[in-house]
């Protein structure tokens, strides 16, 4: 199962405390403090991987913790740190500290950020000696890491999103470009999940589709619409069955700025899949229809081999220049 959204409560190390210790020379009775100090909590940290599935390890997760801070030892030595906690999340993750409300994001392979910070150690009886106190018996225990409930979002980043209306073979064709399997069905809503593929280095992303009022959550709502927002361009797929080819490309235009006006500014071609359902007349025309949406056009059916090279090729010039 593909997760792109988890809460997390994480929490840093505590540090360790600090402590009451004495020179044990011969012939020297309390020979002076040697109480060291705690050794600092560990720290939270997010790292970016490639890796879209890794969010399915932490389903049954509800808390990670760092390593708290070991308490100080005699001879003054300071107690270890503990160790830091790295959880790892998908490139594209957008991370909430429902705490504070400040956001992360986690754009390249790996990107490592900071996300709480572990306690300092307390301080041992060493730290308080002077002229005045020769044989302190004060510590202070070691602090309380940051601890905050998190909220992670998955915002897929890939070079084109397969977008449109169901059941316009969006997944066909993404399985036909790549080397993907994504589940493929007559019936609308067959992909309920997002699919990558790629194809000489270019990802494609498989977006699920979308219904009219998308954008005020009907249908898979914004759960479709959030993974658009970072890609490079858009596969606006329309079926070549289709009797309103420009009205269901309305509809999913609409969807989308009504959800990010950002989107409209990214490159767009639109495909009109299952060229080989209809006759060559009908093809035709609804080819000319589209093209007065100022938008490059380009028929495929995925068992025509040169149809799909020639979308292929327009892909790589995209990406490539």
């Amino acid at each position: 199962m593909f997760i792109d959204e988890i809460s997390l409560h994480l929490k840093a190390g505590k540090g360790g405390d600090g402590v009451i210790r004495w020179r044990h020379e011969k012939g020297i009775d309390k020979g002076g403090p040697a109480g060291g100090n705690g050794g600092a909590g560990g720290d939270v940290y997010a790292e970016a991987i490639r890796d879209i599935g890794i969010l399915t390890s932490y389903k049954d997760a509800k808390e990670f913790q760092a390593e708290d801070g070991s308490d100080g030892e005699n001879y003054n030595k300071q107690g270890k740190s503990g160790d830091d906690f790295v959880l790892k999340l998908p490139v594209g993750s957008v991370i909430k500290n429902l705490t504070t409300g400040f956001t992360f994001e986690l754009q390249e392979d790996g990107q490592k950020l900071k996300l709480l910070s572990g306690g300092r150690g307390g301080l041992g009886n060493t730290f308080f000696k002077s002229s005045t106190n020769q044989n302190p018996r004060e510590t202070t225990p070691g602090e309380f890491g940051e601890e905050a409930d998190f909220e992670i979002e998955l915002e897929l980043i890939i070079d084109f999103g397969i977008i449109g209306l169901p059941n316009t073979g969006k997944s066909s064709l993404l399985n036909s470009l790549t080397n993907a399997k994504s589940k493929v069905g007559s019936f609308p809503f067959t992909t309920i999940e997002p699919h990558l593929g790629a194809m000489h280095g270019i990802i494609l992303g498989d977006i699920p589709g979308l219904i009219e009022g998308a954008s005020l959550g009907k249908g898979l709502g914004h759960k479709f619409l959030r993974h658009i927002k970072r890609t490079k361009g858009l596969i606006h797929t329309i079926s070549s069955e289709e009797n309103d080819p420009i009205g269901a490309y309305e509809i999913v235009r609409k969807e989308i700025l009504n959800y990010n006006k950002d989107v409209a500014g990214k490159p767009e071609i639109l495909v009109l899949t299952k060229a080989d359902l209809v006759k060559d007349e009908v093809l035709s025309k609804k080819l000319d229809l589209l093209k007065v949406m100022d938008k490059e056009v380009i028929p495929v059916s995925i068992i025509d081999d040169k149809m799909l090279k020639n979308l292929a090729d327009t892909l790589s010039k995209k990406i490539n220049g």
